[in-house]
């Protein structure tokens, strides 16, 4: 039974969603271990919803300490099959301004030490990744800027940076040669975890402040940056009710079917251990197993 049919991820400043009715908490159990914690289920603008703050509740965290494959494991548990992905970013362009939203439709991976698959162990697959947004989600979440009243733009390219120190100039100098827009530390993986379990996946990059290239960087305050910060979570919160009221109830994109030529393994090589392990992403493809599999709850089951 489907408990969610949109996956809400809160990324810096915002670690609950304004406006949830009839809310419970499900902590889950997944093949690759826990989640940053508990999801939020119940209902926003009419649709059922489940929402992750994404470096847990009172912030505890690392980018690179993150689960990422649990995170987006569990949203497929619930039934999930499109992401919202809000996410705190700096600016490298001046025109991307402090509470502005950036809806991006490319990502540079500059991370290192990030484990960016469900797959190995036996079993192999390459995912396309040329697009590696659901341009007709990231579409619905620009009408939804516009209609909350938010500053918002359609295309750009994030750069994922490993962390947790931010930029130095001459790294912030050289992404912004690249022409790159934004700069943040946990999407990349999201995204592309998200399109091996043909989850539709789009980000919400809430600029907070300029990256230390700007020459007023220096002048930008703690106080500065919390303000920020608490405006960008009542906006997104605005932004996310109009998108998830807006969103198709069908999906026409790609990305359900996003593994139909993406698994290189033949079947009678799959070791049936990692095959077990994957059962709720492949199974359609590989058969011999329910992909409807419920591997526990902990807690408001």
């Amino acid at each position: 039974m489907t408990q969610a049919e949109i996956g809400i991820i809160g990324g810096s400043g915002l670690y609950s969603m304004k406006g949830l009715t009839e809310t419970r908490e499900v902590a889950l159990d997944t093949p690759f271990g826990e989640p940053s914690d508990a999801y939020v289920l119940g209902t926003l603008a009419g649709r059922k919803v489940a929402f992750l703050a994404r470096h847990g509740r009172g912030h505890r965290l690392l980018p690179t300490e993150l689960n990422f494959r649990a995170n987006i494991h569990g949203m497929k548990q619930l039934g999930v099959e499109r992401i919202l992905s809000m996410s705190a970013v700096g600016s490298l362009k001046q025109e991307h301004k402090p509470t502005q939203f950036l809806i991006p439709d490319q990502f540079l991976d500059r991370t290192k030490q990030r484990v960016s698959t469900f797959f190995g162990d036996g079993i192999v697959a390459h995912i396309a990744f040329g697009d590696p947004v659901c341009m007709d989600v990231a579409r619905v979440v620009a009408e939804g800027c516009k209609r909350a009243g938010v500053s918002g733009k359609l295309g750009g390219t994030y750069v994922c940076m490993e962390g947790p120190q931010f930029s130095t100039k001459a790294e912030s100098n050289l992404y912004r040669s690249w022409g790159m827009d934004v700069i943040g530390m946990t999407n990349v993986q999201e995204a592309k975890l998200a399109r091996e379990v043909e989850i539709c996946y789009a980000t919400v990059a809430m600029v907070t402040d300029y990256d230390c290239w700007h020459p007023e960087h220096d002048a930008v305050t703690v106080e500065k940056i919390i303000a920020v910060l608490n405006q960008n979570a009542e906006n997104a919160c605005n932004v996310v009710r109009e998108a998830v009221a807006a969103m198709p109830r069908e999906r026409a994109c790609k990305c359900g079917s996003a593994l139909a030529t993406a698994i290189i393994t033949a079947r009678e090589a799959m070791p049936e251990k990692t095959r077990e392990r994957l059962r709720l992403i492949i199974g359609k493809y590989v058969g011999g197993a329910d992909p409807a599999v419920d591997y526990g709850k902990k807690v408001g089951a």
